[in-house]
């Protein structure tokens, strides 16, 4: 489109009486047709043009229209109708007594081109309408010279056609309106009772709830004084136990006492075997006396500085007598200096003997080792055997009481050294953890933090 064919207007117009405003709402209305607007935009510029119309009229005396296609900075085309007042605008404004007006169009503004003040208004030109060449426009204006105004009867009468179809159109949506709240109406009925229904059921579910948890603390009431009875229990019995079993300790020491009358060969043979059965016994009952002692609340730590060297020392030669097999090697490796935290020393060498007394009892070929290394504000002990390891499903179970794996290895013993050492390990504010698998030893972790519980 050149700059000369834009300029130039599709139509001119002058309002100068009351019966022109009939005329520029027609001849607004064609234009728009020509151009390519849709029937309701159609209407609505030209409704907007005779009210401004009217307005200007009414104001200035009239005012001379011209109809433009401009090609707006949005890559649309526009439908620009200017209206230049015959006089002045009342303090250079204009402002419309409907503000509807705006709501027809897309601009309505008072713009001076070149010395003139016009009341400009436009409407966007739809994508699917043809474009705007200048031939087309040439015809734009040809088709629209061709036509004729028509009466102000006739174009009240195209108004009221308008008018009714817009009130039909209204009705429409009226009734499509009563129908869709119908419908929402009814859907909220539905929602109201699928509420209702979902609290009710919930309700329900959480009275379920209450009384199962009030099974549950009644549950853990009986658990928790059945646990405290078996703890009562474990300590009488071990303390029962203790005193004829030390006896039979000392007559077998009184028996094969030098003081004593000399025992034959088998009868010392017998003695011995006595008193070795008892020391078994007597370990039994005191880690059935420990056990109860950790589960009843009655050990507290002692947190002191201790110093891991002379620990490891004291494992080092108390346990060595236990590695009796000759295929097993018992290594304690030496930690490196300053190797100081603060915990309850008596307990770490239980736990750690515990540990090392395991892996000697079920490692037939290979070592035993403790490391141990200090990451950050933790210390970390490790226990490692080359022993036949543990299945992963039973990592947990190892710490139950009583519990031994399954197996050729298994030796004698209560199975309660692992769940007496993780009850020693929690008393000192640390973990213990198991890494094995079968056929690859065991790796028993403990870590304790450096400052103490």
């Amino acid at each position: 489109m050149t700059e000369g064919s834009a300029a130039l207007p599709l139509l001119q117009m002058a309002l100068r009486v009351e019966q022109d405003i009939f005329v520029i709402r027609q001849r607004g209305r064609e234009v728009a047709m020509v151009v390519g607007l849709e029937h309701q935009d159609q209407v609505r510029i030209a409704t907007a043009l005779s009210e401004v119309a009217r307005d200007l009229l009414r104001t200035t005396a009239g005012a001379d229209v011209s109809f433009h296609v401009d090609a707006g900075a949005d890559g649309r085309f526009h439908l620009r109708a200017d209206l230049a007042p015959m006089s002045p605008l009342p303090d250079g404004r204009y402002q419309p007594q409907s503000g509807a007006v705006s709501r027809l169009v897309d601009t309505l503004s008072v713009s001076t081109v070149e010395g003139v003040t016009v009341v400009r208004m436009s409407r966007r030109v739809p994508a699917s309408a043809p474009t705007p060449t200048p031939e087309r426009l040439a015809e734009f204006r040809t088709e629209l010279g061709r036509t004729a105004p028509a009466s102000a009867l006739d174009e009240l009468t195209t108004q009221n056609g308008q008018l009714i179809a817009a009130l039909d159109e209204v009705r429409s949506q009226r009734d499509e309106l009563a129908v869709l709240n119908e419908e929402l109406a009814e859907t909220n009925r539905g929602v109201l009772a699928l509420y209702n229904q979902l609290t009710e059921e919930l309700e329900e579910t959480n009275r379920g709830v209450v009384a199962l948890y009030a099974e549950l603390d009644e549950k853990s009431a009986q658990l928790r004084a059945a646990s405290e009875s078996k703890s009562r229990f474990l300590a009488n019995v071990s303390h029962e136990l203790r005193a004829p079993v030390t006896a039979i300790i000392g007559l077998g020491r009184l028996l094969t006492d030098s003081a004593s009358d000399p025992l034959t060969d088998e009868q010392g043979r017998q003695v011995e075997l006595i008193r070795s059965s008892a020391a078994d016994l007597l370990n039994l009952v005191n880690e059935l006396l420990d056990l109860a002692k950790a589960e009843s609340g009655r050990i507290e730590p002692d947190v002191v500085e201790v110093d891991l060297r002379p620990v490891f020392g004291q494992l080092r030669g108390t346990l060595r007598a236990l590695a009796t097999r000759p295929n097993v090697e018992l290594v304690v490796e030496e930690p490196r200096g300053p190797a100081v935290l603060r915990t309850d020393e008596v307990l770490l060498g239980q736990v750690l003997r515990n540990l090392l007394h395991n892996g000697l009892k079920f490692t037939e070929r290979g070592e035993v080792r403790l490391r141990a290394s200090q990451h950050g504000d933790r210390w970390q002990f490790e226990v490692t055997d080359t022993g036949p390891g543990i299945a992963p499903e039973l990592h947990d179970r190892i710490f139950e009481e009583f519990y031994q794996v399954p197996g050729a290895t298994r030796v004698g013993g209560t199975g309660l050294g692992l769940p007496y050492a993780r009850r020693l390990v929690t008393l000192l504010g640390g973990t213990l953890e198991l890494t094995s698998a079968p056929g690859e030893g065991s790796t028993f972790t403990v870590s304790l933090p450096t400052g103490g519980a």
